[in-house]
């Protein structure tokens, strides 16, 4: 039998005397409190399994006591409540019920009967506590990675970077902008064999096609104009090490057919060299185009596809996978109030409530942005709704539903003339514009839409 630590507390010095004998006589650790204040106060001091808590007592309720701790105590931290209660305040028990409390027992009851609610909520408390040390653990290992997330879909991406960690097999990772596809990248090569080696990374859209060919394979001294020295180029600098190749969709064919060679025969050839150099690379391709389709329309060659899509990983976008939203906030909450110094103890309800029906058309990267924002922004201990994108007034939708948000005339203003801005810098293309508000190509066309630029 499972046995656990008690808290009893009833103003009735037999009853606790009758009981705690009880369930003492059970194998359970057993702390008696004639005094809800007093119960308080030991909560405060020590962690218990279970708390039994009568509902009539002189200094306070058992029914505002457990108000009190549900309000103050997470969930995953408080113990199991079970309250007593005569049969004239029977409403009570059911209110605490709705509150969290596990149980409750009707005033006169028999002794067996205590003892199998006492045992059932221990074995409840000791699962509770298992699940807590299982998701730590997960947390602990993929959390300084960024992967946060307990949805079944998130899950599955952690199991297949763990799995593919330990081999030196091809991985594909696709997702929209936003989603962290470098993040399962670096998780997977720290958690390899090769961990030791290098992590290098190339953008590929952001490099110049005439300039990426060198930046992948090296060139030789003299190899083109301004060729002033040989240059390594990084398939050779990752020798050993992993290698991602992010964006790479945006690869032009030419260079295609020139990194199908290199995976094919494990060779680079630097530009303007007459020999080839052999390299121990593990290649991880990253892309937020669909690279089958691009196969169908001519513009992806089918072979490097298949070369590269030896182990796909997909990563879902946030909107399907709401669920994960009010761990991530915790997550960035915690991450970013450490960084600035700020004391701050938690995010209000309505404002998770609306991060949860919003779209994230820039998926975590925007959220992370979001709430660094909101951090910076609260004046208080909470993160209110106010705080989230400087949101002004809240309106409730008629039928109970999730809040409405309006925002002020200056906030919209701003959000105009940032994009206004942005256009204007990049010359009207949409692309480099995100880039420099720092949100995704699917980010600034809803802002486009929503303030009807042309």
């Amino acid at each position: 039998m499972t046995h656990g630590s008690i808290l009893l507390a009833d103003d009735e010095e037999k009853i606790l005397k009758a009981l705690g004998r009880a369930l003492q006589d059970e194998g359970h650790e057993v702390v008696c409190a004639q005094a809800a204040g007093a119960a308080r106060q030991l909560l405060a001091q020590r962690g218990f399994d279970v708390l039994i808590v009568d509902n009539l007592m002189p200094d306070m309720t058992g029914l505002e006591l457990i108000r009190e701790i549900v309000a103050s105590t997470p969930e995953a931290e408080r113990p199991q409540i079970l309250m007593m209660t005569a049969h004239a305040t029977i409403e009570s028990a059911i209110e605490a019920m709705k509150l969290g409390a596990a149980d409750f027992l009707q005033k006169p009851f028999e002794v067996d009967e205590l003892l199998v609610v006492v045992r059932h909520a221990v074995e409840q408390q000791r699962i509770r506590t298992g699940y807590r040390y299982l998701i730590s653990e997960r947390e602990e290992d993929f959390n300084h990675y960024g992967i946060v997330g307990r949805s079944r879909r998130i899950q599955d991406v952690i199991r297949r970077a763990e799995t593919v960690a330990a081999t030196k097999s091809t991985v594909l990772i696709t997702g929209e902008t936003g989603t962290g596809k470098e993040l399962v990248a670096r998780a997977i090569h720290d958690r390899s064999a090769q961990r030791d080696r290098p992590l290098i990374k190339v953008n590929c859209a952001a490099i110049p096609d005439t300039l990426l060919e060198s930046e992948l394979f090296g060139h030789v001294r003299g190899a083109f104009t301004g060729a002033t020295n040989s240059k390594k180029g990084k398939f050779a600098l990752a020798d050993g090490g992993t290698i991602l190749l992010d964006e790479i969709g945006t690869m032009s064919p030419g260079l295609q057919a020139k990194l199908l060679r290199v995976l094919q025969d494990r060779e680079v050839e630097p530009l303007g060299a007459e020999r080839t150099t052999r390299v121990d690379v593990r290649v991880i391709a990253a892309t937020n185009r669909n690279l089958a389709q691009m196969v169908a329309e001519g513009t992806f060659q089918e072979d490097l596809f298949y070369r590269l899509n030896v182990i796909p990983i997909e990563i879902p976008p946030l909107r399907d996978r709401r669920e994960d939203i009010p761990v991530l906030v915790e997550h960035f909450r915690r991450k970013h109030a450490q960084r600035i110094g700020k004391t701050l103890e938690t995010v209000a309800p309505d404002a998770i409530a609306w991060l949860q029906q919003y779209a994230w058309p820039g998926n975590v990267r925007e959220l992370e942005n979001t709430i660094e924002r909101a951090v910076v922004l609260s004046a208080g201990p909470v993160i209110g709704l106010d705080a989230i994108s400087g949101l002004g007034a809240v309106a409730r939708e008629p039928a109970g539903g999730l809040p409405s948000l309006k925002l002020h005339p200056n906030l919209e203003w701003a959000e105009r003339e940032t994009l206004r801005r942005a256009l204007a810098a990049a010359d009207g293309v949409k692309k480099d514009a995100a880039e420099l508000m720092g949100i995704s190509q699917r980010a600034i066309s809803y802002y486009l839409n929503k303030y009807r630029f042309d």
